[in-house]
């Protein structure tokens, strides 16, 4: 059986399976890691270049493209001292409500 055949009959064979959503705390952790991997390989993308390609940017994130602070700065990840994440990453239901930010987007989405 070729690989798309088996993937088709898998596909159909699990059409009635209900999805579960993974649960907020595990989504939280995993987007934690996967940006702290991205950092340890060089600066992130400059937050200002972000907002310019029409990226969301959470109220903490937009006070960091201030241009006075220099692109150091505005490339570091915000989110690692973010009490967003320490919720996020322990509390399932997590009350946060800011727009652009990942964290609440896992929890309220």
């Amino acid at each position: 059986m070729s690989d798309d055949r088996w993937f088709e009959h898998l596909a159909e064979s699990t059409s009635d399976v209900t999805h579960e959503r993974a649960p907020a705390r595990l989504k939280s952790k995993v987007y934690s890691a996967l940006v702290a991997r991205m950092a340890e390989s060089g600066p992130l993308l400059d937050l200002t270049d972000v907002k310019r390609a029409g990226g969301r940017l959470c109220v903490f994130e937009t006070a960091l493209t201030v241009p006075l602070l220099g692109t150091n700065v505005s490339s570091m990840n915000p989110c690692r001292i973010c009490h967003a994440r320490v919720l996020g990453e322990r509390t399932e239901h997590a009350p946060i409500f800011w727009p652009g930010c990942p964290y609440s987007e896992f929890h309220n989405g």
